[in-house]
C-alpha cells in the first residue's frame, strides 16, 4: 500500500507543479528524467555501460526539428517519427557494439557517437553549428494549442508517464528478469539457454528509442535542436544523473535528473556559473565515493535495515 500511495502523491505533485513552478522549468526535467529512465534500463538492468546515448537523444531531435519545421509534419506524428528513427539508430550501434562487453562496449559506443555527432556538424538538415531554431510546438491534432506553456507541460508530463511506465513494466517483465539473471551472471544465462546477445539488443534499441523520446519532446518544448544534444556531454550528464538517483532503481534516475538540472539551473545564475562542469565532476565523485547506490538506493537500504 505504500508504493502506489507514494507514486499517487507524485503524480498529484506533478499535477500541481505547474502552477507554483516555472512550467519550462518543469518540462526540461521531464524531459531529462525520462532520458535518464531510458539510460537506466540498459545499465542498471542490463549492465551496459553506454557513453553514446547522446546519439539518440541529439539525432531523434534532429529528425523532430526537421519533420515540424521543414516537413509541417502534426507535432505527435513529428516526436513518434523521431522516436522510430532512434529506434533504427539503436539497432545499427547496438548490433555492433554487443558483440564486446564492459569497456569496450563503452568504447564502442562512445565512437559512433562521435561519428553521429560529426555527421550532424555537416549534414545539411541539421543547420550546422546553428542547429535548428524557431522549431514549432504546433497543436495535439488541432485540438489543443502547445504553444501555450501549461497545455504543452500536460502533454510533456502526459508522454513521461507513458515512457515511465513502459520501463516499469519492462523490468518487471519475464523479460526483465532474464535481464537481470544477463547483468549478474551472463555465463549462467547462456548455460540456462537464453540467447544473450538477442536480449541485450532487444533491451538497447527499447533504451535508445526512449532517450529518442526525450530527445525528440525536449525540441519541441524549447522549439531548438542543437549539437549539445548529441555531444559526449550529454551522454556524461545522464550517466551521473542515473548514478545519483539511483542505479538499478525505477524512480532513482527521475530524481537524479530532477536534482541535477535544478542545480545547473541554480548555478548557471550565479557566481558559480563558470565552474559547472567542475561541480558536477565533484558531486560524481562523491556519489561514487561516499553513496554508491545512489538517493532512492540509500533510502531503500536504510527502510530495510530500520524494518
Amino acid at each position: 500500500m505504500i508504493r502506489p500511495a507514494l507514486y499517487l502523491g507524485a503524480l498529484a505533485l506533478l499535477i500541481l507543479a505547474p502552477f507554483v513552478l516555472y512550467p519550462v522549468f518543469l518540462m526540461k526535467v521531464l524531459c531529462f528524467a525520462l532520458f535518464a529512465c531510458a539510460f537506466n534500463l540498459i545499465l542498471g538492468y542490463g549492465g551496459l555501460l553506454s557513453f553514446g546515448h547522446a546519439a539518440f537523444f541529439g539525432g531523434a531531435a534532429y529528425v523532430c526539428g526537421h519533420a515540424l519545421e521543414v516537413w509541417g509534419l502534426p507535432t505527435p506524428v513529428g516526436i513518434l517519427l523521431a522516436t522510430l528513427a532512434a529506434g533504427v539508430l539503436g539497432v545499427l550501434v547496438g548490433a555492433l557494439a554487443i558483440r564486446r562487453q564492459g569497456i569496450y562496449f563503452a568504447m564502442i559506443t562512445l565512437a559512433l557517437a562521435q561519428m553521429c555527432y560529426f555527421f550532424f556538424i555537416t549534414a545539411p538538415f541539421t543547420g550546422g553549428e546553428n542547429g535548428l531554431q524557431g522549431v514549432p510546438r504546433g497543436s495535439l491534432f488541432g485540438l489543443v494549442n502547445l504553444q501555450n506553456d501549461l497545455n504543452m507541460y500536460y502533454f510533456v508530463l502526459a508522454i513521461f508517464l507513458i515512457g515511465y511506465f513502459i520501463v516499469a513494466r519492462t523490468v518487471h517483465s519475464p523479460f526483465g528478469q532474464v535481464l537481470r539473471a544477463i547483468r549478474d551472471n551472463e555465463p549462467r544465462a547462456v548455460s540456462l539457454g537464453y540467447d544473450v546477445d538477442r536480449y541485450k539488443l532487444l533491451a538497447f534499441v527499447l533504451s535508445a528509442a526512449l532517450a529518442g523520446l526525450a530527445g525528440a519532446t525536449k525540441t519541441v518544448v524549447f522549439q531548438l535542436a542543437s549539437l549539445t544534444d548529441a555531444h559526449w556531454h550529454m551522454s556524461g550528464e545522464v550517466v551521473l544523473m542515473t548514478l545519483l538517483g539511483g542505479l538499478g532503481t525505477i524512480p532513482g534516475p527521475a530524481i537524479g535528473a530532477a536534482l541535477i538540472v535544478t542545480l545547473q539551473n541554480k548555478l548557471a545564475t550565479g557566481p558559480l556559473s563558470a565552474w559547472v562542469p567542475v561541480v558536477l565532476g565533484v558531486i560524481f565523485v562523491a556519489c561514487v565515493i561516499a553513496f554508491r547506490r545512489g538517493v532512492v538506493g540509500e533510502i531503500q537500504a536504510f527502510l530495510r535495515r530500520s524494518f
